[in-house]
């Protein structure tokens, strides 16, 4: 009876995963970008840098690692990476130089399905520019914003990952570091689950998470993917129907040089888990691959997803539609 038992037990474990497996949900991008967003020609607020001069107009920007968030006034607001377009000789070389403030735009409706048309973002003032940030790093990458107690709460990098706090999106006001990595943090992210802060970042060959209850003070970092195949960028980590999911987009190297968007690779995979923690190694939780740069995943007012990717199919912010299906 006893090895009977067993192996009913097991039987019925195997139909409970092949079932899960069954009922697995998987986003599905439509594959119809729209670019919501370009950036204006704007003056460089500096310092300088090789090729760079502070105070000089440059007609074309390039925006990277971004973050929307919709303000108490209704409207839905953008920030991010952005640069004036360095065309070095080889292009590698300033690829990504003059990355020292985030560009923020705003729409003009307050229901984001009526956001979706070219070019619909106003861009406004760069903020949080180094003369906005005496004492820290020049560096200014991938915002990501969450609301706490009536405040705007914007964490950034690249390490050490920094804190900055505005009670309208408009003005800002650094409150310094949070924590640093030896290995590196790039590209912060934020869930906040069951009253917990999960802030995953990159760091070498992996996406790592550190956890905080106050958003001040923040645990030890733990490796909850490890990439051997490739460089991780811009993880987001999302809780849907009970489960976790990571989207990482991937550096695999190839560039042949000869273009900027070429530097901008747009794979995005993605990875299912039941624990946050613990995404595997390489293909091991992998479910699917997205076609975007840097996406940010997030839904508006009726619960429709989308995925956003910058540099890729456009120049700018583009969005795209997401639906979760079962496979």
């Amino acid at each position: 009876m006893k090895n009977l038992s067993f192996l009913l037990s097991a039987l019925c474990g195997i139909t409970y995963t092949l079932n899960a497996q069954t009922e697995l949900l998987v986003p599905e991008q439509a594959d119809q970008y729209v670019r919501v967003y370009k950036a204006d020609g704007d003056y460089f607020f500096g310092p300088d840098t090789p090729n760079l001069k502070e105070g000089k107009w440059y007609d074309e920007w390039v925006p990277n690692d971004h973050t929307f968030v919709k303000g108490d006034d209704g409207l839905w607001h953008i920030f991010g990476i952005t640069h004036p377009l360095v065309e070095t000789k080889p292009l590698n070389k300033g690829i990504h130089e003059g990355e020292y403030a985030s560009f923020h735009a705003v729409s003009r409706a307050t229901n984001f399905k009526e956001t979706l048309n070219e070019n619909h973002y106003n861009d406004l003032p760069k903020i949080l520019t180094p003369k906005d940030r005496p004492g820290e790093i020049p560096a200014n990458h991938a915002p990501y914003i969450v609301k706490k107690d009536g405040r705007f709460q914007m964490v950034y990098g690249h390490s050490p990952i920094r804190l900055a706090v505005s009670d309208n999106l408009y003005d800002w006001e650094p409150k310094g570091e949070l924590f640093s990595d030896p290995d590196g943090a790039r590209d912060p992210n934020i869930l906040l689950y069951n009253g917990t802060y999960y802030l995953t970042y990159c760091s070498i060959k992996s996406v790592r998470m550190v956890t905080s209850k106050d958003l001040i003070h923040w645990s030890k970092p733990k490796t909850i993917l490890k990439t051997n195949q490739f460089d991780p960028e811009s993880p987001s980590l999302l809780f849907h129907d009970n489960s976790f999911y990571l989207f990482v987009c991937a550096w695999e190297g190839g560039w042949d040089g000869k273009d900027i968007q070429g530097a901008y690779t747009h794979k995005a995979y993605v990875y299912q888990s039941n624990d946050l923690t613990d995404f595997g190694v390489d293909q091991e939780n992998e479910i699917t691959v997205l076609k975007a740069h840097a996406p940010e995943i997030f839904q508006d007012e009726d619960g429709q997803w989308y995925i956003s990717s910058v540099e890729w199919p456009y120049r700018g912010v583009s969005i795209d539609k997401l639906k979760w299906i079962k496979k």
